[in-house]
């Protein structure tokens, strides 16, 4: 399963917040796919969350998200780059000891980024496998599922190699696991 993003955002509702910076909200679809990603994960199949699917499979699992990073956090890089989205825009830090990095095999990636929301609080056995220089979560993983990985970047624009080597990975377990 691959949960993509869009150009809206999750209902606050459902994490238990105020809207504070959430637009356009399509709650058929955040509904539909929490309850998809749900039935893929209680059969153990590969998932992967990319940019607003992060933050689905986040809230999803009991976490919430900043609903507009520019206007709460202060510090941040611009995470709506300017530039084409099949160029990178910044680095990221992906951490030891996660699935994330045995596929990737790099601690130090460029990706591109096209969001203003992130995950903030995170959901029950999901760990955060990389974050940005301004301490923005741009990867997520499940402790306990085999394959449950989100990232905030768009990988599937295959700009870089590690892009390339994520749904390699991705592609040859959904296979395998079919």
């Amino acid at each position: 399963l691959i949960i993509t993003g869009g150009d809206f955002d999750i209902n606050p509702k459902i994490y238990g917040n105020k809207n504070l910076g959430s637009r356009d909200l399509k709650e058929k679809r955040t509904n539909f796919e929490i309850s998809i990603f749900k039935e893929f994960f209680n059969l153990k199949k590969p998932i992967l969350g990319i940019c607003g699917g992060e933050q689905l499979i986040n809230v999803a699992c009991g976490g919430s998200l900043i609903q507009d990073i520019e206007k709460e956090k202060k510090h941040a890089i611009n995470h709506e780059q300017k530039n084409p989205r099949d160029e990178t825009s910044h680095k990221i830090y992906i951490k030891n000891e996660t699935k994330l990095l045995n596929i990737i095999k790099n601690k130090e990636i460029m990706v591109n980024s096209a969001h203003h929301q992130a995950v903030n609080k995170l959901g029950k056995d999901l760990i955060k496998s990389a974050e940005a220089g301004d301490n923005i979560i741009e990867a997520i993983e499940h402790k306990d599922h085999p394959w449950c990985i989100g990232v905030q970047w768009h990988p599937e624009f295959l700009i870089t190699n590690e892009d390339q080597a994520l749904f390699k990975n991705f592609i040859s377990l959904s296979i395998s696991n079919s």
